[in-house]
Protein backbone atom coordinates (compact mmCIF):
# COMPACT_ATOMS: atom_id res chain seq x y z
CA UNK A 1 0.00 0.00 0.00
CA UNK A 2 0.67 3.54 -0.77
CA UNK A 3 -0.77 6.63 0.96
CA UNK A 4 -1.75 9.75 -0.86
CA UNK A 5 -0.82 13.13 0.48
CA UNK A 6 -4.21 13.43 1.72
CA UNK A 7 -3.19 10.33 4.09
CA UNK A 8 -5.78 7.70 2.87
CA UNK A 9 -4.54 4.61 1.78
CA UNK A 10 -4.52 3.37 -1.52
CA UNK A 11 -4.27 0.24 -2.66
CA UNK A 12 -2.56 -1.02 -5.69
CA UNK A 13 -4.68 -2.62 -7.77
CA UNK A 14 -4.60 -6.75 -9.08
CA UNK A 15 -3.75 -5.72 -12.73
CA UNK A 16 -1.44 -3.06 -11.51
CA UNK A 17 0.89 -5.47 -9.50
CA UNK A 18 0.66 -7.99 -12.11
CA UNK A 19 1.96 -5.12 -15.16
CA UNK A 20 4.47 -4.44 -12.57
CA UNK A 21 6.46 -7.81 -12.62
CA UNK A 22 9.35 -7.41 -14.72
CA UNK A 23 9.15 -9.93 -17.70
CA UNK A 24 12.20 -10.80 -19.85
CA UNK A 25 11.52 -11.02 -23.77
CA UNK A 26 13.87 -12.06 -26.11
CA UNK A 27 14.06 -9.05 -29.40
CA UNK A 28 12.38 -10.65 -32.27
CA UNK A 29 12.93 -7.50 -34.78
CA UNK A 30 14.85 -4.53 -35.00
CA UNK A 31 13.96 -1.68 -37.51
CA UNK A 32 15.85 1.53 -38.12
CA UNK A 33 13.55 4.27 -38.63
CA UNK A 34 16.28 7.05 -38.69
CA UNK A 35 20.27 7.69 -38.25
CA UNK A 36 19.40 8.06 -34.83
CA UNK A 37 16.09 6.15 -33.85
CA UNK A 38 14.76 2.29 -33.74
CA UNK A 39 11.96 0.13 -33.03
CA UNK A 40 12.45 -2.93 -30.87
CA UNK A 41 10.27 -5.97 -31.64
CA UNK A 42 9.44 -8.48 -28.78
CA UNK A 43 6.51 -10.71 -27.82
CA UNK A 44 4.76 -10.14 -24.32
CA UNK A 45 1.09 -10.72 -23.62
CA UNK A 46 0.30 -7.93 -21.36
CA UNK A 47 1.77 -5.17 -24.53
CA UNK A 48 -0.33 -7.34 -26.57
CA UNK A 49 -3.11 -5.78 -24.69
CA UNK A 50 -1.49 -2.29 -24.45
CA UNK A 51 -4.18 1.38 -24.90
CA UNK A 52 -2.32 3.90 -27.63
CA UNK A 53 -0.59 5.94 -25.22
CA UNK A 54 0.98 3.52 -22.21
CA UNK A 55 4.27 3.13 -21.41
CA UNK A 56 6.79 0.21 -20.55
CA UNK A 57 9.59 0.39 -18.13
CA UNK A 58 12.03 -1.05 -20.11
CA UNK A 59 15.34 -2.49 -18.59
CA UNK A 60 18.71 -2.75 -20.52
CA UNK A 61 20.53 -5.64 -18.55
CA UNK A 62 23.63 -4.12 -17.03
CA UNK A 63 22.81 -0.63 -17.58
CA UNK A 64 19.42 0.76 -16.31
CA UNK A 65 15.78 1.17 -16.66
CA UNK A 66 14.16 3.75 -18.33
CA UNK A 67 10.52 4.28 -19.62
CA UNK A 68 9.42 4.04 -23.30
CA UNK A 69 6.29 4.75 -25.00
CA UNK A 70 4.51 2.12 -27.02
CA UNK A 71 4.68 2.27 -30.91
CA UNK A 72 2.43 -0.79 -31.77
CA UNK A 73 0.81 -3.19 -29.80
CA UNK A 74 0.03 -6.74 -30.98
CA UNK A 75 0.83 -5.97 -34.23
CA UNK A 76 2.35 -8.50 -37.45
CA UNK A 77 2.69 -12.06 -35.48
CA UNK A 78 1.28 -10.93 -32.55
CA UNK A 79 4.57 -8.43 -31.94
CA UNK A 80 4.36 -5.36 -29.94
CA UNK A 81 7.47 -2.57 -30.05
CA UNK A 82 9.12 0.47 -28.31
CA UNK A 83 10.44 3.02 -30.45
CA UNK A 84 13.85 4.31 -29.22
CA UNK A 85 16.18 7.65 -29.45
CA UNK A 86 19.55 8.08 -28.52
CA UNK A 87 20.01 10.25 -25.99
CA UNK A 88 22.02 8.17 -22.89
CA UNK A 89 23.67 5.70 -22.13
CA UNK A 90 20.28 2.97 -21.85
CA UNK A 91 18.78 4.15 -25.40
CA UNK A 92 22.40 3.77 -26.70
CA UNK A 93 22.99 0.28 -25.63
CA UNK A 94 19.62 -0.76 -26.32
CA UNK A 95 19.60 0.48 -29.92
CA UNK A 96 22.68 -1.27 -30.55
CA UNK A 97 21.01 -4.77 -29.19
CA UNK A 98 20.35 -7.79 -32.01
CA UNK A 99 17.61 -10.27 -32.34
CA UNK A 100 18.07 -13.03 -29.77
CA UNK A 101 19.25 -10.56 -27.20
CA UNK A 102 17.10 -10.25 -24.13
CA UNK A 103 15.81 -7.03 -22.15
CA UNK A 104 13.10 -6.97 -18.89
CA UNK A 105 9.61 -5.11 -19.32
CA UNK A 106 7.63 -3.99 -16.35
CA UNK A 107 3.66 -2.59 -17.75
CA UNK A 108 2.17 -1.13 -19.60
CA UNK A 109 1.23 1.66 -16.84
CA UNK A 110 -0.41 5.10 -17.41
CA UNK A 111 -3.60 6.02 -18.69
CA UNK A 112 -4.56 6.19 -22.36
CA UNK A 113 -5.84 8.41 -25.01
CA UNK A 114 -9.25 8.80 -25.25
CA UNK A 115 -11.42 8.68 -28.40
CA UNK A 116 -14.13 10.81 -28.72
CA UNK A 117 -15.99 13.37 -31.61
CA UNK A 118 -15.83 12.96 -35.03
CA UNK A 119 -12.62 14.65 -36.33
CA UNK A 120 -9.60 14.52 -34.97
CA UNK A 121 -5.68 16.01 -35.66
CA UNK A 122 -3.03 14.50 -34.63
CA UNK A 123 0.09 15.95 -33.76
CA UNK A 124 3.73 14.50 -33.37
CA UNK A 125 7.23 16.27 -33.09
CA UNK A 126 10.04 14.32 -33.47
CA UNK A 127 10.35 11.06 -30.97
CA UNK A 128 6.85 11.86 -29.74
CA UNK A 129 5.66 10.68 -32.97
CA UNK A 130 5.65 6.98 -31.82
CA UNK A 131 2.66 6.59 -29.50
CA UNK A 132 0.77 8.83 -31.95
CA UNK A 133 1.17 5.72 -34.84
CA UNK A 134 -1.38 3.12 -32.74
CA UNK A 135 -3.67 6.12 -31.59
CA UNK A 136 -3.97 7.10 -35.40
CA UNK A 137 -4.82 3.26 -36.10
CA UNK A 138 -7.41 3.45 -33.26
CA UNK A 139 -8.80 6.54 -34.82
CA UNK A 140 -9.25 5.03 -38.21
CA UNK A 141 -10.99 1.86 -36.85
CA UNK A 142 -13.68 3.92 -34.74
CA UNK A 143 -14.36 5.73 -38.50
CA UNK A 144 -13.28 9.11 -37.31
CA UNK A 145 -11.78 11.60 -39.79
CA UNK A 146 -8.25 11.80 -39.07
CA UNK A 147 -5.38 14.45 -40.33
CA UNK A 148 -2.01 13.71 -39.13
CA UNK A 149 0.87 16.63 -38.66
CA UNK A 150 4.39 14.89 -38.22
CA UNK A 151 7.54 17.57 -37.96
CA UNK A 152 11.23 17.54 -37.35
CA UNK A 153 14.39 19.27 -37.80
CA UNK A 154 15.30 17.66 -40.55
CA UNK A 155 13.80 15.33 -43.23
CA UNK A 156 15.97 12.50 -42.20
CA UNK A 157 14.89 12.17 -38.76
CA UNK A 158 11.17 12.34 -40.14
CA UNK A 159 9.62 8.80 -38.28
CA UNK A 160 7.25 6.38 -40.03
CA UNK A 161 6.28 8.02 -43.19
CA UNK A 162 6.35 4.71 -44.90
CA UNK A 163 4.35 3.32 -41.97
CA UNK A 164 1.62 6.50 -42.30
CA UNK A 165 1.28 6.02 -46.49
CA UNK A 166 0.37 2.35 -45.52
CA UNK A 167 -2.45 3.38 -43.19
CA UNK A 168 -5.76 3.42 -44.73
CA UNK A 169 -7.91 6.40 -44.55
CA UNK A 170 -5.94 9.35 -43.19
CA UNK A 171 -7.82 12.11 -44.58
CA UNK A 172 -4.54 14.37 -44.71
CA UNK A 173 -0.84 13.70 -43.90
CA UNK A 174 1.01 17.40 -43.50
CA UNK A 175 4.96 17.13 -43.09
CA UNK A 176 7.11 19.98 -41.53
CA UNK A 177 10.87 20.04 -41.09
CA UNK A 178 12.56 22.68 -39.24
CA UNK A 179 14.98 22.97 -42.45
CA UNK A 180 12.79 22.72 -45.24
CA UNK A 181 14.33 19.43 -46.55
CA UNK A 182 10.94 17.52 -46.42
CA UNK A 183 6.90 19.27 -46.23
CA UNK A 184 6.65 22.77 -45.37
CA UNK A 185 9.74 24.38 -43.53
CA UNK A 186 8.85 25.54 -40.46
CA UNK A 187 7.42 23.90 -36.94
CA UNK A 188 4.71 21.43 -36.48
CA UNK A 189 2.54 23.69 -34.47
CA UNK A 190 3.18 26.52 -37.51
CA UNK A 191 0.86 23.79 -39.33
CA UNK A 192 -1.41 23.43 -36.23
CA UNK A 193 -1.75 27.25 -35.96
CA UNK A 194 -3.46 27.24 -39.77
CA UNK A 195 -4.90 24.29 -40.01
CA UNK A 196 -6.86 25.06 -36.66
CA UNK A 197 -7.80 28.73 -38.22
CA UNK A 198 -9.55 27.56 -41.13
CA UNK A 199 -10.91 24.25 -39.54
CA UNK A 200 -12.94 22.54 -36.83
CA UNK A 201 -11.71 19.62 -35.22
CA UNK A 202 -13.54 17.68 -32.12
CA UNK A 203 -10.06 16.73 -30.33
CA UNK A 204 -6.23 17.46 -30.99
CA UNK A 205 -3.73 14.70 -29.50
CA UNK A 206 -0.36 15.46 -29.75
CA UNK A 207 2.89 14.30 -28.51
CA UNK A 208 6.55 15.76 -28.50
CA UNK A 209 9.11 18.23 -27.25
CA UNK A 210 7.54 19.93 -24.18
CA UNK A 211 7.79 23.18 -25.39
CA UNK A 212 6.12 22.28 -29.15
CA UNK A 213 3.13 20.46 -26.96
CA UNK A 214 2.76 23.80 -24.47
CA UNK A 215 2.03 25.87 -27.82
CA UNK A 216 -0.14 23.06 -29.14
CA UNK A 217 -1.47 23.60 -25.42
CA UNK A 218 -2.11 27.50 -26.11
CA UNK A 219 -3.70 26.73 -29.41
CA UNK A 220 -6.25 24.05 -27.93
CA UNK A 221 -7.21 27.59 -25.40
CA UNK A 222 -7.61 29.68 -28.49
CA UNK A 223 -9.72 27.76 -30.20
CA UNK A 224 -11.80 26.08 -28.12
CA UNK A 225 -10.58 22.55 -28.87
CA UNK A 226 -9.96 19.51 -26.22
CA UNK A 227 -6.40 18.72 -26.24
CA UNK A 228 -4.29 15.29 -25.00
CA UNK A 229 -1.21 15.83 -25.02
CA UNK A 230 1.54 12.96 -23.83
CA UNK A 231 3.95 13.88 -21.10
CA UNK A 232 7.30 12.78 -20.15
CA UNK A 233 9.13 13.41 -16.90
CA UNK A 234 11.73 11.37 -14.77
CA UNK A 235 9.68 8.18 -14.19
CA UNK A 236 11.66 5.51 -11.66
CA UNK A 237 8.86 3.81 -10.21
CA UNK A 238 5.80 4.20 -12.54
CA UNK A 239 3.35 3.29 -9.63
CA UNK A 240 3.25 6.72 -7.94
CA UNK A 241 5.44 6.14 -5.20
CA UNK A 242 8.96 7.58 -6.01
CA UNK A 243 7.36 11.36 -6.84
CA UNK A 244 9.76 12.04 -9.24
CA UNK A 245 7.65 12.81 -12.77
CA UNK A 246 5.35 15.35 -10.49
CA UNK A 247 3.72 17.93 -12.35
CA UNK A 248 1.95 20.89 -10.01
CA UNK A 249 -0.50 18.34 -7.93
CA UNK A 250 -0.37 15.32 -11.02
CA UNK A 251 1.90 12.45 -10.71
CA UNK A 252 2.85 11.98 -14.92
CA UNK A 253 2.99 8.09 -14.49
CA UNK A 254 -0.11 7.56 -12.64
CA UNK A 255 -2.37 10.17 -13.59
CA UNK A 256 -0.78 10.72 -16.96
CA UNK A 257 0.69 9.69 -19.17
CA UNK A 258 -1.88 11.65 -21.11
CA UNK A 259 -2.98 14.92 -19.99
CA UNK A 260 -6.42 16.74 -21.09
CA UNK A 261 -6.41 20.40 -21.57
CA UNK A 262 -7.94 21.27 -18.20
CA UNK A 263 -5.87 19.69 -16.70
CA UNK A 264 -2.74 21.09 -18.14
CA UNK A 265 -4.83 24.80 -17.86
CA UNK A 266 -3.95 23.65 -13.62
CA UNK A 267 -0.22 23.03 -14.14
CA UNK A 268 0.55 25.52 -16.50
CA UNK A 269 3.23 27.25 -14.09
CA UNK A 270 5.20 23.96 -14.26
CA UNK A 271 4.07 23.04 -18.06
CA UNK A 272 6.29 24.01 -20.77
CA UNK A 273 8.55 25.73 -18.04
CA UNK A 274 10.64 23.35 -16.01
CA UNK A 275 10.90 19.63 -15.04
CA UNK A 276 13.21 17.89 -12.19
CA UNK A 277 16.40 16.28 -13.03
CA UNK A 278 17.94 12.84 -11.38
CA UNK A 279 18.67 14.95 -8.23
CA UNK A 280 15.13 16.36 -7.70
CA UNK A 281 15.90 20.14 -9.01
CA UNK A 282 14.51 21.78 -11.42
CA UNK A 283 15.82 22.28 -14.34
CA UNK A 284 14.36 24.35 -17.98
CA UNK A 285 12.04 22.32 -20.49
Amino acid sequence: MRKKDTGVQETLSDSLIEANRMRVVEIQAVKSESPSVKSIFFKDDLCAKAKAGQFLMVWVPGVDEIPLSLSSMNSGHGLSSVTVAEVGEATRTLNQMKIGDQIGVRGPFGNHFEMTGGRAIVVGGGIGTAPLMPLIEDLLKEHLNVTVLIGAITGSELLFPDRLKLIRGIGKIIVTTDDGSCGAKGLVTDALYRILSSERFDNIYACGPEKMMYKAYLLSEQYQTPLQASLERMMRCALGICGSCVIGKYRVCRDGPIFTTNQLREVKKEFGVFKRGFNGRKTAV
